[in-house]
C-alpha cells in the first residue's frame, strides 16, 4: 500500500513539475556543442528532478551530469563560456546568474516595438472616417429607402387616379376597347408590372396582359400588412417571375355610384434596385473619401512624424555631445518653435561645453564671444602678445592662517576671490589662476583689447574700493590685506598641459615681474610697473619706489605706487 502510495505521489509530482528554463537552455547548449546527447540530457533533468522531490534540494544540472560520468566539469565550464562568452572557473560559479545577467543585457539592447505617428495618425483618422461615413451612409440609405418607397406609393396613387378619373365613362358604357388604351398607358411608366379595372362582379374590363380580359380576378394573397390612404389600399404580395409586388386599389365612382376598381402592380424589386443604385454609389464615394483621407492623414502624419523624428535625432547628437547638429526650423507652427529652441538649446550647451573644457568656470562673456567666432580653428595654439597681468595676493595670509576655523577661512576667501573675479570680468579680463591666495589676472589676451593697460588698472582701482567697502563691517579682515601689482608687456598665451589636464594661461618675463613686486604693495594699495605709469601718466597718481633687482633680469625694475586716479578721484 505504501509502494503504491509513493508511486502514485510521483506520477503527480511528474505531472505537475516544471522544469527550470535555465536548466533547459544549458542542456540545450551542452547538445548543441555535443558534450551530452538529448537522452543524455533528458536522464539528467529526470535525476535533478526525483532529487528535488525526494531530498528537497535543487541540485544544478552541471554537477547532476558530472555525477553521472555524461561529461567532465571542464568540457561543461568550457562549452558554457565558449557559448555565453563569460568566463567562469567551476560549477560552483554562480553561472545562472551570469546567463540571467546577459540576457537581460541583450533584453535591454533590444529597442521596443514602436509604431510611428504617422501611422498611428493614419489608422485612426481611417477608422474614424469609416464609422462616420459608414453610419452616415447607413442612415441616409434607410432613409433614401423610405423615400423612394413612399415616392412609388405617391406614383401608384397617381397612376390610381389618373385611370379613376378617366374609367368612368367606358367603365360606365362598358367600352372595353377605350378602358384598354387607357390601361395600355401603364405600360410606359418605370416600376409599373400590371394595371387592370375590373367591374363590381370583379370580372376584368382592362388589362395590361390582353388574355386576362372577361376573366374572374384572383386576389392576391398579402405577405404584409394591408395599408390604406384615403380610398387607396395597398398591401405587398409575391408575384411568379417577378419577386415583391406592390399592390395598390382605388375604386371608380361616378356620380356615388360604385362601378368597379382599379388595380395597379408596383415592382418592390425596381425600388429595391434603386435603393442598390443609391448604396453602390454612397459605398464607392465612401471609399473614395476614406482613401482620400487616408492620403491626407499619411501626409498629415509624415508632416508631423519627420520633425519629430528629427528632434529624436537631434537629441541623441546632442546626447553624444555633437552640438553643432541642427534641426530644420522653417515651419510656422509650434513643432517650428520647438526646432528653434532645440537649435537654441544646441547652441546654449556648445557654448557651456567650450566654458567648461577651455577655460573652467571664470570665463568672460568676450572670451566665449571669441570661441563662438571660431570654433574649430586652433586658436588656443602658443603665441605672443603685449598684456597686462594683475597679481593680487593677501598680506601675512600664512599667520593668518592659524588664527582662524578652516571654515571661516574658505568663506572669508571664496568671498575675496568673488569680488576679484567679478570685477576682473566686468572690465574684460581673464582670470588665469588662483595661486593659493593669490589671483592671477590678465588683460589683453585671450580677447586683444587696445586699452587693455587701462582696463587693467581701472580694474584693480575698482578692487580696492569693493574690498574697502565690503571689509568696513570687519567681518572679513583679509579685504584689507590685498596688494595688487600690475605689469605690462610681451606675455606667451596659450593652452599649456597634457591630454588629461590642460589649462589656457600666460607665462613670461612679464607674469615672473609682476609676481616679484607684488611684495611691494601692502594692504590695499596698488603699485605698476614703468610701462604702465608712461602710458597712462595723465590718468595715474604715482609715487615712485626703489628700483628693483629681479633676478634672471640684468637691469633695475621700476616701481611706482598708486595714490590716485584722476577720474576715479583718491
Amino acid at each position: 500500500m505504501l509502494k503504491t502510495l509513493r508511486s502514485w505521489g510521483k506520477l503527480i509530482s511528474r505531472l505537475f513539475y516544471r522544469r527550470n528554463r535555465d536548466d533547459m537552455i544549458m542542456g540545450e547548449v551542452l547538445t548543441t556543442r555535443d558534450v551530452i546527447t538529448p537522452a543524455e540530457l533528458e536522464t539528467a533533468l529526470d535525476v535533478q528532478r526525483d532529487r528535488l522531490f525526494q531530498q528537497g534540494v535543487a541540485v544544478p544540472l552541471g554537477k547532476v551530469i558530472v555525477e553521472l560520468s555524461y561529461a567532465t566539469e571542464e568540457e561543461i565550464v568550457s562549452a558554457v563560456n565558449e557559448h555565453y562568452r563569460i568566463h567562469v572557473t567551476s560549477l560552483s560559479d554562480n553561472i545562472r546568474g551570469l546567463i540571467r545577467r546577459i540576457g537581460d543585457s541583450l533584453t535591454e539592447d533590444v529597442p521596443a516595438p514602436r509604431v510611428p505617428i504617422w501611422l498611428q495618425l493614419s489608422v485612426t483618422m481611417t477608422v474614424v472616417m469609416l464609422l462616420t461615413v459608414g453610419l452616415l451612409s447607413y442612415v441616409i440609405l434607410e432613409r433614401q429607402k423610405e423615400k423612394l418607397y413612399n415616392h412609388a406609393v405617391k406614383l401608384g396613387m397617381v397612376s390610381l387616379g389618373y385611370f379613376a378619373s378617366n374609367a368612368k365613362i367606358p367603365l360606365l358604357e362598358d367600352n372595353i376597347l377605350s378602358l384598354n388604351a387607357l390601361i395600355q398607358n401603364a405600360e410606359g411608366v418605370d416600376g409599373h408590372l400590371y394595371a387592370l379595372i375590373v367591374d363590381n362582379n370583379e370580372v376584368i374590363k382592362a388589362h395590361t396582359d390582353p388574355s386576362q380580359i372577361g376573366n374572374t380576378m384572383v386576389r392576391y394573397p398579402p405577405t404584409g400588412p394591408v395599408g390604406s390612404r384615403g380610398e387607396v389600399t395597398y398591401f405587398t404580395h409575391d408575384a411568379e417571375g417577378a419577386g415583391q409586388v406592390l399592390n395598390m386599389s382605388a375604386p371608380i365612382v361616378f356620380k356615388e355610384k360604385r362601378l368597379g376598381e382599379v388595380h395597379v402592380g408596383l415592382s418592390i424589386d425596381f425600388i429595391d434596385q434603386l435603393f442598390l443604385d443609391e448604396r453602390a454609389f454612397l459605398v464607392i464615394s465612401t471609399m473614395i473619401i476614406c482613401l482620400i483621407g487616408l492620403v491626407v492623414a499619411v501626409l498629415f502624419g509624415r508632416r508631423f512624424s519627420k520633425p519629430i523624428s528629427g528632434l529624436v535625432t537631434a537629441t541623441q547628437e546632442f546626447a553624444k555631445g555633437n552640438y553643432s547638429h541642427r534641426v530644420d526650423s522653417r515651419r510656422n507652427d509650434e513643432l517650428g518653435r520647438l526646432a528653434t529652441a532645440f537649435n537654441r538649446m544646441g547652441k546654449e550647451l556648445f557654448k557651456q561645453t567650450m566654458m567648461r573644457e577651455s577655460f573652467g568656470k571664470y570665463v568672460g562673456a568676450d572670451v566665449l564671444e571669441l570661441i563662438m567666432r571660431n570654433p574649430e580653428t586652433t586658436w588656443l595654439k602658443g603665441c605672443k602678445n603685449q598684456a597686462t597681468v594683475l597679481f593680487a595676493d593677501i598680506r601675512g595670509f600664512t599667520a593668518y592662517t592659524e588664527t582662524r576655523a578652516p571654515e571661516v577661512l574658505v568663506e572669508e576667501l571664496n568671498s575675496y576671490f568673488e569680488i576679484a573675479t567679478s570685477i576682473i570680468l566686468k572690465h574684460g579680463g581673464y582670470v588665469d589662476k588662483f595661486i593659493g591666495d593669490a589671483v592671477l589676472a590678465v588683460f589683453g589676451v585671450p580677447v586683444n583689447y587696445e586699452n587693455h593697460s587701462e582696463r587693467c588698472v581701472r580694474a584693480a582701482v575698482e578692487m580696492q574700493q569693493a574690498f574697502r567697502q565690503a571689509g568696513e563691517s570687519g567681518q572679513n579682515p583679509l579685504l584689507s590685506r590685498v596688494g595688487i601689482s600690475i605689469k605690462s608687456g610681451v606675455v606667451v598665451a596659450g593652452s599649456i598641459g597634457s591630454q588629461a589636464k590642460m589649462e589656457y594661461t600666460v607665462i613670461g618675463d612679464t607674469v615672473n615681474v609682476a609676481a616679484y613686486i607684488n611684495a611691494l604693495a601692502e594692504g590695499g594699495e596698488i603699485v605698476v610697473g614703468s610701462s604702465v605709469m608712461e602710458r597712462h601718466r595723465d590718468m595715474l597718481e604715482v609715487e615712485s619706489l626703489v628700483p628693483q633687482k629681479v633676478k634672471g633680469r640684468s637691469g633695475l625694475v621700476e616701481v611706482y605706487r598708486v595714490t590716485g586716479i584722476r577720474d576715479y578721484g583718491e
